[in-house]
């Protein structure tokens, strides 16, 4: 390593090769150094300006890929994800491997590989998808023959969804204070994320339409506004309880949420925040993201259309809010008694299929409730 850069240093045939690795890690440089090895072996430049599109390796395109495509493209958290996924796993099995040789059968032996290591298939899909991606670019930059090898995707059970209670929700409000209480409303009632909260601007409150648009994220390193995962901006209603609070101290410009130091919450405030309003209002410890998941799953509960809370939530597929719909029982119960002909002959008198739908809902609600006054 010089000046904290990895280098290759190897002599052939008396001849001595000293190049800077395109990886800054020890595997990387392992892997290129291979590479350059068996180029020489087989008498080809190792001037990766005169080498062919299709001799290009993993770890020679890696580099131009992260540069070129990732940095420009992704946010810094999402840079030292993909980082980290190339230098720690990615590079060491295709570091050495031509980009138009990576077939179907060398995607299927890294599974197998990551399988065996014990990685679940959540890691596994999230590495694939950087090398998918990686892939697709190489064959449109270096227009390479034929197609990318497909990747069949590993299965993934939808995870476990942690929300609170209605009681627990007004426990948390009891407790918090000043901004962490504007804040811990803010989040229950809307569902933005942490840094959609910190980056939140007054310019972005339509009190005339009480609306919120989400058009910002708040980025720690470059202490700047950002776009919104997704890249997609999204519109919220303001319930009343949020609007007032916000309207008392309105501005026309700067941050909504400012610490008492002028600037915007960071990352680490915030997690400290949250932590010790729980240690405060004595539960389990949570994390900004349970608010998220708690304005969504208490809209499902109440029986919010998937789609109307993908809008809400800014999900970029139906299949991300999809994991909500397990805590909607009224919802499903409402579907199955359609099938029913006694509940069906009770309430059709020549209303259209929504409407009917509506009045089993509440029908199925108010059998509920008296189930559960009677418990």
């Amino acid at each position: 390593m010089i000046k904290n850069s990895w280098w290759v240093d190897f002599t052939v045939n008396s001849t001595r090769y000293r190049k800077r690795s395109p990886e800054n890690t020890k595997a990387g440089a392992q892997a290129y150094e291979a590479t350059l090895r068996q180029k020489l072996a087989r008498g080809d430049s190792i001037n990766i300006g005169a080498l062919r599109p299709k001799d290009l390796t993993f770890a020679e395109f890696a580099v131009k890929w992260f540069e070129d495509y990732v940095r420009p493209n992704n946010k810094y958290s999402e840079q030292l994800s993909k980082k980290y996924i190339l230098s720690s796993s990615l590079l060491p099995f295709f570091g050495r491997k031509a980009m138009g040789q990576i077939k179907g059968h060398d995607i299927e032996r890294y599974k197998a590989q990551q399988v065996q290591q014990g990685y679940t298939n959540k890691t596994i899909t999230n590495r694939l998808t950087v090398l998918n991606k990686c892939l697709l670019t190489a064959y449109e930059w270096l227009e390479l023959e034929g197609a990318p090898p497909k990747i069949k995707w590993p299965k993934r059970a939808l995870p476990e969804i942690d929300y609170l209670s209605p009681e627990e929700c007004e426990l948390l409000l009891s407790e918090a204070n000043g901004l962490v209480h504007e804040l811990v409303l803010t989040a229950l009632r809307t569902g933005m994320r942490q840094g959609e909260l910190r980056g939140l601007q007054w310019s972005s409150l339509d009190w005339l339409t009480r609306t919120v648009a989400v058009r910002h994220s708040y980025d720690d390193r470059g202490k700047t506004l950002v776009a919104p995962k997704n890249n997609r901006t999204r519109h919220i209603p303001l319930d009343i309880d949020v609007y007032t609070m916000l309207y008392r101290r309105k501005k026309d410009t700067g941050y909504v949420f400012m610490g008492s130091e002028g600037r915007p919450f960071t990352n680490y405030r915030m997690h400290y925040a949250i932590r010790k309003l729980c240690r405060k209002a004595g539960f389990r410890t949570i994390g900004w993201h349970t608010l998220r998941h708690t304005f969504a799953s208490h809209l499902a509960m109440r029986g919010v259309p998937l789609p109307a809370i993908k809008e809400l939530m800014g999900h970029s597929t139906i299949t991300t809010t999809m994991r909500y719909a397990h805590v909607a029982p009224s919802t499903l119960r409402t579907a199955i008694e359609m099938l029913n002909p006694k509940t069906m002959m009770a309430t059709d008198s020549g209303q259209p299929v929504g409407n009917r739908w509506q009045e089993i809902q509440r029908s199925v609600a108010r059998q509920e409730n008296s189930a559960a006054e009677y418990v």
